[in-house]
């Protein structure tokens, strides 16, 4: 923004503005949302550190090799690898201004996810339901915490999905829709690389211990 021509009326001056930037609607909603991601990544980083640091304590308790089945887990992974596949070819038919066939992808997106959350719940009611509550060791009072961070992270992402789906339903790829469908890809995606930290470092590595 340019100021000139400072004029004065009766003892107040007065500042013409000679120019301005414009500022398109939507500017700075990436910004915002990458500053969002990177709050998020700090706040699974620091879960991470505190499975870290408590993973290994188990106090008489069960420990993972009781626990985790790598099977159920490895198939719960890859309906969440999947579901950020089937969001990627909604981004692409996006692109291609292809309204049908970017909520259809979304909706496949939407069940995969549905079933990560599905398994996910599952475990847990079978890991309770054996005892192994939250309040039984730090090492469950850290595993909850992590895994069902993740959990709702991907169930607020859902609930962003069907919003969004509505939205592109009522109004089309309108450029405020891409936008947003644009933010929700990076989430999602966000969530499959914490995920695959998750994958590794708590079932992984725990079996190993």
């Amino acid at each position: 923004m340019t100021v000139a021509n400072v004029s004065t009326q009766g003892s107040e001056p007065v500042f013409h503005l000679i120019d301005e930037h414009a500022h398109p609607e939507g500017a700075s909603t990436m910004l915002g949302f990458w500053i969002y991601l990177m709050s998020d990544c700090l706040i699974f980083a620091m879960l991470f550190a505190t499975f870290g640091v408590l993973g290994g304590n188990y106090a008489a308790g069960p420990s993972p090799k009781d626990l985790f089945d790598l099977k159920l887990v490895a198939v719960n992974t890859t309906m969440l690898l999947l579901s950020s596949i089937t969001y990627g070819f909604a981004m692409l038919t996006m692109e291609k201004s292809r309204v049908g066939a970017t909520q259809a992808w979304l909706a496949i997106t939407g069940l995969f996810g549905l079933a990560f959350i599905g398994i996910e719940l599952s475990e847990f009611a079978h890991m309770i339901h054996e005892g192994a509550t939250p309040q039984r060791s730090a090492f469950l009072s850290s595993f909850f915490t992590l895994v069902g961070t993740h959990g709702t992270h991907v169930t607020f992402g859902l609930v962003w999905l069907v919003t969004l789906m509505v939205q592109v339903a009522r109004y089309g790829l309108i450029e405020a829709n891409r936008r947003r469908l644009m933010c929700l890809s990076m989430f999602w995606h966000f969530l499959d690389v914490v995920w695959i930290g998750v994958f590794t470092f708590v079932y992984l590595l725990g079996m190993l211990r």
